[in-house]
């Protein structure tokens, strides 16, 4: 059962931060292996999403209810290839100005052959999306 927490400090605010974690229909303009978003029933704290993930011969769709509280998303599992998933962004303004993120992801294959073949791409590749949040960020904010 892969698990990834990451902590990352950016001279960005916490609304900016929380505004481009939560434009889930611009992923796949920026995410690796994101090969399409379709966002449904969006409500003003929530959402649902498909979003199609590709990486070689895998393709998979993966449907999620996304809860926005003040300086929390949530990701829900609904369905796809896994058994469960939980996964979170928690965002936290900083003295400087900044924002502190603390990102949480943790799930399980329902096929334990392959889980064993992706789990170890898993932190590799959880840590080159969390990048293109990151690349995204400066894009979007630097000045």
């Amino acid at each position: 059962m892969p698990k990834f927490t990451e902590v990352r400090d950016f001279p960005y605010s916490k609304d900016q931060m929380y505004e481009m974690v939560a434009d889930v229909d611009k992923y796949a303009d920026f995410l690796p292996w994101c090969q399409g978003v379709r966002v449904y029933k969006r409500k003003e704290e929530s959402l649902y999403a498909d979003l199609i993930i590709g990486f070689k011969m895998f393709r998979e769709r993966f449907t999620s209810h996304v809860t926005f509280t003040d300086d929390r998303i949530e990701v829900e599992y609904i369905k796809g290839p896994l058994k469960y998933l939980h996964n979170h962004w928690q965002f936290t303004e900083k003295e400087d100005g900044g924002c502190r993120v603390d990102f949480l992801v943790d799930f399980e294959f329902r096929n334990k052959i392959f889980e064993k073949m992706i789990g170890g791409f898993f932190t590799e590749g959880v840590s080159h999306m969390i990048g293109a949040f990151e690349k995204r960020a400066d894009e979007l904010y630097k000045k």
